[in-house]
Formats: structure tokens, sequence, C-alpha cells
């Protein structure tokens, strides 16, 4: 209607109002709520072509509009506001057209360009977190929503499965793993533990006698013994010790924390973790055996959970064969003029020019950075797609300074697509104190988050009954559906920018803005539809005197495709989730403010099951949009 308008007064305004207007100059809004109308169009930009005040203005138009469109059954004027009131035949109309289209609100599937989303891409050396939930999720939501809008897309994930936190996994591994009676080390299988959690503890193990040792070095230093360590190291510790002289507290702490790193740099251990790392690039046959064996460990364990979050990926790529690509393109930059070497070896690009700093690229023993195989896997997915138009990295907001650099890298080596790529940045997520078990006491364990709301959603709907019929099959699939709904939909709904407390009692609440109180809401309209036995045929809706309650829902069902396209060009399925639960809310006060299965009048009664089903196609899109399931009973 807001397009017919335009076009209306666009071609009619030099009879209107005497000259050529043009499409900026006509604006509109939502209507105030304490006024008739629905939707309203700014007068004020009129009032000096006609030579006439605002409020008559938005008269003279208000008087041709309805003159010249059917629709229109009257206006209202406010000021300079004109308030259109559209007459009971154009809803049911709207409703009509609803109905009509299975796909409303979807764009043409593979009408716009192809697009990559990446998100997870997690180390091999321990368990998916509470974090990777919020990643994860958001960049499967991301990339459902970028196809509803049209978009062709790839979903994929680089799995970080080199660098010197693999070695220190395996190192560890390797000097602190206990023989069993069969002279065999610790495995998945022979200690009954998921792949990625055994990997993980010994990356807990490699910090824990890593923290040890430097401690000890420590102790050594301050006891002033320095055998075995460079005048160097001596005069560095002894310069921050005469620094704590006369400091605050928190002065004393930061210089205690660099003295730490120096001690950490000087141990054992953690050389020991960067010449395996050496010997991994150079292909050492024992240690990339180990290699290969720990990250099958970890890939069935990601597997697993993956499966369980119920994501999937189109396209996997791995650090271990990206990195090389990235140090080719480094040393063919470092020939062009792009990087520099500093005198230790090392490779740097100097980006003060734009702002930024210098960067690392290559260590100066020649091993890669995570800049490194960033950049080569870039290039190695445009390689791999030709038609690609842009990538979207769901990385954390830790991670902002890193893209730009990325990118600007990318723009340098002379890579014109390094414009379409994107970083989506999100904020991170806390949890109250207390309320979930941690990993170590630091890291929440998704795989213990998701069986942790998994057993809440089971205690509330055992408790609130209604399972009758339901086979314990079922009943485990509806408490899956409930507590991974209410957890995806606490996660998505803030606008990912936005750091956030995730409070798992909260997420599977039946009341508020919650995942289960919007599949509550689609089980109930299924109910009432079996009940009915309405079949959404193909019957048009004849005209009656609609109600307030439905005319809200239906002009909210008509913004859907409008909310796909401002979800998928902001990345945004937070707008997704706050439009389902303000439908949702609708639809029930008008469940409570009208008859329905009691109507007499049949037309009235098929008008109000209809938008009851197309709400509930709706609201099952919306969920579907981000990656949850709707259950058709709860």
């Amino acid at each position: 209607m807001e397009k017919k308008i335009k076009d209306l007064l666009i071609n009619n305004s030099i009879d209107l109002f005497g000259s050529q207007i043009n499409d900026s100059q006509i604006q509109f809004q939502l209507t105030r709520k304490d006024v008739e109308g629905d939707f309203t169009l700014v007068a004020f930009p009129f009032s000096k072509l006609l030579k006439c005040s605002p409020a008559e203005a938005a008269t003279k138009i208000g008087e041709f509009l309805k003159n010249q469109l059917p629709e229109i059954d009257n206006f209202e004027v406010v000021n300079g506001f004109l308030n259109i009131i559209l007459n009971d035949n154009y809803w049911i109309n709207l409703l009509n057209r609803i109905k009509g289209n299975e796909h409303f609100g979807f764009s043409e599937p593979n009408s716009k360009p192809l697009l990559m989303v990446e998100y997870s891409s997690p180390n091999t050396n321990k368990p998916l977190h509470l974090g990777h939930l919020r990643n994860i999720f958001l960049g499967y939501s991301v990339s459902e929503i970028l196809k509803a809008n049209g978009h062709k897309v790839i979903k994929t994930q680089v799995i970080n499965d080199r660098g010197i936190h693999i070695c220190k996994s395996m190192l560890a591994w390797e000097k602190f793993s206990p023989l069993n009676s069969n002279g065999e080390r610790e495995t998945p299988s022979n200690i009954g533990i998921k792949g990625d959690k055994l990997v993980g503890k010994y990356y807990v193990e490699f910090d824990k006698h890593f923290n040890a040792e430097a401690k000890s070095i420590i102790g050594q230093w301050e006891n002033a013994n320095f055998e075995g360590f460079s005048d160097e190291i001596k005069n560095e510790f002894l310069k921050f010790k005469s620094a704590k002289e006369g400091k605050d507290e928190k002065a004393i702490s930061a210089i205690d924390e660099k003295i730490k790193d120096l001690a950490k740099n000087q141990t054992t251990i953690l050389r020991e973790a960067k010449e395996m790392l050496i010997k991994w690039e150079a292909r050492d046959p024992q240690v990339y055996l180990l290699w290969s064996t720990m990250n099958g460990w970890v890939y069935e364990g990601f597997e697993s959970t993956y499966k369980k979050m119920g994501v999937d990926f189109d396209k996997l790529y791995y650090e271990s064969d990206t990195f090389l690509l990235g140090k080719d393109v480094v040393i063919q930059g470092l020939k062009d003029g792009v990087f520099f070497k500093k005198d230790d070896g090392s490779v740097w690009i100097d980006l003060t020019e734009d702002g930024l700093d210098e960067k690392l690229v290559l260590r100066s023993d020649g091993t890669a950075v995570y800049m490194t195989q960033d950049i080569g896997t870039a290039i190695d997915r445009f390689n791999d797609f030709p038609d690609l138009n842009g990538m979207v990295y769901t990385v954390g907001n830790e991670q902002d300074y890193h893209f730009k650099v990325l990118f600007l890298i990318l723009k340098k080596l002379g890579y014109k697509w390094a414009d379409n790529c994107f970083h989506l940045s999100y904020g991170m997520v806390d949890l109250p104190t207390g309320k979930m078990k941690s990993r170590e006491g630091t890291i929440v364990d998704a795989d213990d988050l998701m069986d942790e709301v998994i057993e809440k959603a089971t205690e509330i709907t055992v408790e609130r009954g209604h399972l009758d019929g339901l086979t314990e099959d079922e009943k485990s699939n509806l408490f899956y559906q409930i507590g991974l709904g209410g957890l995806k939909y606490y996660l998505l709904k803030v606008d990912p920018r936005k750091r956030m407390m995730f409070n798992p009692e909260e997420s599977i609440d039946l009341n508020g803005n919650t995942g289960p109180f919007i599949q509550y809401t689609y089980a109930r309209i299924q109910s009432l539809l079996a009940k009915a036995s309405f079949a959404n045929n193909e019957q048009t809706l004849s005209n009656y005197s609609i109600s307030t309650e439905e005319k809200q829902i239906i002009k909210t069902l008509q913004s859907f495709p409008a909310v796909i396209r401002e979800s998928a060009e902001t990345y945004s399925p937070a707008l997704i989730a706050n439009f389902v639960y303000e439908l949702v809310k609708n639809y029930n006060h008008f469940y409570q403010s009208v008859k329905i299965m009691t109507e007499e009048n049949q037309n009235i009664k098929t008008a109000r099951l209809t938008i009851s089903s197309e709400v509930g196609k709706t609201i099952q899109k919306c969920l579907g949009l981000l990656g949850i399931e709707a259950p058709k009973r709860m």
C-alpha cells in the first residue's frame, strides 16, 4: 500500500503540488497508538509546496488519496501527520494473499549472490563451550536467514587443528598420560570419554605443569639463583623487581604478571612444545601420527556435539592445510614489498599509515601465526568458489582488531573481494555465579549445558502433565526440543553485538520472551486446528467486519518479509526473535478476546481459523530460521 501511495503521489505531483516531487520527500511512519490509523504519512514536506499549513496539506493529500484508492476507508489529520485508515476489505484481501503463498516472507531461492558464513571454527585442544554455543547458533541462524532472503549460502568452519596450543595437549598426553595394565595410555575408548574432553583434559594438564614450572623458576630468581639463565633474563627480572618499589597494589600486580610471562618463556615444557610445533611443520612422522590420532578423537567428539545442537556445515577447512597457502602468499608478498623482514627473521606488515600498527605474519623460526592461516583460508575459499560474493566471519568481538587487519592485508595483496568480507562481531556470554557446573571452575562445557537445560525442561514438562498418549521416545524428543529451543532462543534474542547474561532456568520458562513460550503458542494453535478439523484450503475469504485484534495480527504478518530482509542485511537473528515474540503476544490476546470455536458465523469462524493457521505457519518459519524445532504438542 505504501508503494501504491508513493507511485500515485509522484505520478500526480504536478496537478497536486504544482511541481514534481521525488521518492525521498514521501515519508511514512508507524501511527501513534493514541490515535486512529493503520499507517501515517508525514505531510510537513508538502506544506511549502502547497503554501498552506501542514494540517491543510495533510487534509488535501488525504482527500486525494481517498478518492483515488478504494482501499482507504477514511483518514485523520493530527497537525502535519496524515493517519490513513484502510477498510476491512483491504485486510481480508491481504490475508487471502498471505494464505495463498506457501512461502510467504521468503524470497525466491538462489535469487541473490552466493555468500559463505563461517561459524564455530574451534581449536582441537578442548571441548566446545558456552561461548561456542552463541557463536554456532548465531552463525547457523544467520545462514538460514540469508537463505530465506534469497541468497545461496555455504555454511563453513575452519578447524584450528595446528599451532602451539595443539602441541601443548599432545605433549602433555605423551608426558603425563598414565599406562593401564595393558601398557596403553589413555584413549577415548579405553576410559569411556568423548575424545574432545580427553584432549581438553591434557591441555589443562599442560597448563598446570607449565604454571608450576614457571612458579619454581620465579622462586629461583627470588633467591638470586640464575644458573642456566642468560644475563639478559637476569637483568630483565631485576629491572622488574626494582620497578615494584614504592608502587601501589595494582601496579605491583601488573609487574608480577610480566615477571610470570618472563618465567613462562624460560620453561622447559614450553620449549618442548615449540620444538614439537617445528617438528610438526617439518612433517616429523612420529609427531604427525600423534597429531592425526588425537585430532581424530576430537573430531568424533565435535561431531557428536554438533548433532545434539542440530547444526551442520557444507564445507570444512583445516588450518593445517590453509596455513601453507598463507605462508606462500606471505613469502611472495615479501618479495613484492607488501611485507618486510626484521633482524630476527620474522616477517611483518606495517599498517601505521592506515591507523593500525605493525603486524606479525611469520615468526622468526618460520612458523605461521593465526593471521597467516586466515590469509590462506580466505584466498582458498574464493579459489574454491569463484562466484562467491562475500564472506561472513562469526567471531567474538575480542577479535575486532584481528579482522580489521586481515581485511586490510587482503586488500593490500590486491584481492578486491576483501571489501565483501564482514566480521559478524558478537559479545561474550556470562553466567550467574553458581548457576551451572563448569570444567575446572572456568569453562562451561557445551555438552553439560545442553544436558542441563534438557533436564530442566524435562522436570518442568513432567510437572505440568499433558503427556498422555506420548511414547517414551516422543517424550524424550519433546524434552530435547523444549530444552534446546529455550537455549537457542535465549542466546539469539539479544542483539549479537551486546554482551549478555545467560540464565539457564529463565531460558526454559513457559512465560515471557522465551523459546518455550513461543513453542507453546504454536502447539496451542495446532491443537485448535486439529479440534476444528481445519484445512487451510484455497477457498477465498469474503469480506466481513473484522475486529481490532484480527487486524493487528494481519498487520504483524504483513511485516514478516521486511523483517527477514532487515535481519539478513544486519545479520541479526534477534530481529526474527523479537518479531515472533510480538506475533505470539498479539495472537494470545486475539485468542483470549474473540470467539473462535464457538463463533456461529461460519465465514467469521473460517477467517479466524485461517488467521490462526497463518500465525502457526509463521511461528514455525521463524523458529526454523533460529534453528529451533516447533513441537505440535506440549
